[in-house]
């Protein structure tokens, strides 16, 4: 309990300078206003995660799992939605509509092509093999993470994210929910869980919902007081540097908002439960590959006071494209319910190629297109091949779907999103 106050203590103390910022109305230049409000969403973040991780020890995994699972990535929504929101204010020429499809994109291919890799090396690292294993209890979370990049490409083909995809994805993810509600209850596994809100357990249950609520209640009023700007410090950063404030919003904006999730995985992996972690993280690409991409046209359609759509130019196209096809080899790597280290190492080397070749020509539109382009094609000609070798264990995969949910207890916890 000791450990969790102090982690509480130095989360909250992090975000007082962006919070201090934002109630005075200080200014102290876009790169301070950034770092200062990056670490204020950064420590809401970890807030969240803490509260939540404590939260599903005594929910069952139902639809309150939706609930969870969007409070957890508020981080990422908030930053996000703030761009659509503003897209929509300022029209669908602005470039704020850039800056949502930048960051939205870049969250999903950071989780892919860096936090799936990063679990498996430290998995290998600790002398656990040199495989991350899953069973056909992750099978619910492979087949909706196919299904909802499947869509994607019907988003890529029309060019728009509209509020028709909202409701396709947020089915999508409905589905999933529903399908994992049998699933048992967090708490049956409490006393594995690794993470500093395990000392909650010593308390009543009365004074666990309390704590509980108040990080909540806390992490949200520092995102609501740090998303604005924080986002408009990152452009401001940007311009200021004579950087690519595209780049920076696809880059780094996720890397403040993502960490809290990344770092309670690696604590399954460092706990020996590298299966968990794994899990997590693809429950959290469920998450944000449905109900985020989904809700841009909606918060776009609020900022505009009418309902609209997303556009996709031929740069945000190519760019959602690219995550599209990411996703579908990353998938297809899974299809045998194992992540290996060189499937790790190459994902990791993907990433590392198309960030690299993304800030070579940042200069260049045209070229970049292109490289985005033939990027998104490798991707599919690696995903095309291991389909075709893996058919009949993607069948079996779906077969483990429609059917009833396992009841061995040794199957991996799933989570949506909301595990921390």
């Amino acid at each position: 309990m000791r450990r969790f106050l102090m982690l509480v203590a130095a989360a909250v103390l992090a975000a007082l300078p962006g919070v201090g910022l934002r109630l005075t109305g200080l200014q102290v230049g876009p790169i301070g206003e950034t770092v200062s409000f990056g670490a204020a969403i950064l420590s809401a973040g970890f807030l969240l995660s803490w509260g939540a991780e404590a939260a599903e020890r005594h929910v069952s995994v139902g639809l309150i799992v939706a609930v969870v699972a969007l409070v957890t990535v508020l981080p990422e929504y908030a930053v996000d939605l703030y761009y659509a929101y503003q897209a929509g204010k300022a029209g669908p020429d602005s470039q704020y509509v850039h800056y949502a499809a930048a960051n939205m994109t870049g969250a999903n291919r950071l989780l892919v092509g860096l936090a799936w890799p990063l679990l498996v090396v430290l998995h290998w690292l600790r002398g656990g093999g040199r495989a991350v294993e899953l069973t056909r209890g992750n099978a619910v979370e492979i087949i909706s993470l196919l299904v909802a990049s499947l869509y994607a490409f019907v988003i890529v083909l029309k060019d728009t994210i509209s509020l028709l995809d909202l409701a396709v994805l947020v089915a999508i993810f409905a589905a999933y929910v529903w399908r994992v509600r049998g699933a048992p209850e967090a708490g049956a596994d409490e006393d594995e869980e690794p993470g500093p809100a395990a000392a909650l357990s010593d308390l009543p249950l009365r004074s666990q919902w309390a704590v509980m609520a108040a990080l909540t209640l806390v992490a949200c009023a520092i995102i609501l007081v740090s998303a604005e700007p924080f986002a408009e410090a990152m452009v401001s950063s940007g311009r200021l540097l004579g950087l690519n404030e595209f780049l920076l919003i696809q880059w780094l904006a996720p890397l403040a908002s993502e960490a809290p999730a990344i770092t309670v995985a690696i604590l399954f992996v460092l706990a020996g439960r590298a299966a968990n972690g794994l899990g997590a993280l693809v429950s959290d690409k469920i998450n944000q590959w449905t109900l985020l991409v989904g809700m841009l046209p909606l918060a776009m359609s609020a900022g505009a006071g009418a309902v609209t759509a997303l556009p996709l130019d031929a740069r945000q196209g190519e760019e959602f494209f690219l995550t599209a096809a990411q996703s579908l080899f990353a998938l297809a790597l899974l299809l045998r319910l194992r992540l290996g280290l060189w499937s790790g190492l190459t994902l990791a080397g993907l990433f590392g190629i198309q960030v690299g070749l993304a800030f070579w020509y940042r200069s260049d539109e045209a070229r970049t297109i292109t490289t985005l382009s033939a990027l998104a094609w490798v991707y599919l000609g690696l995903a095309a091949i291991l389909f075709v070798l893996n058919g009949r264990r993607l069948a079996a995969l779906v077969r483990a779907v429609v059917s009833e949910l396992p009841s061995d207890a040794t199957r991996a916890p799933r989570s949506t999103g909301g595990r921390r």
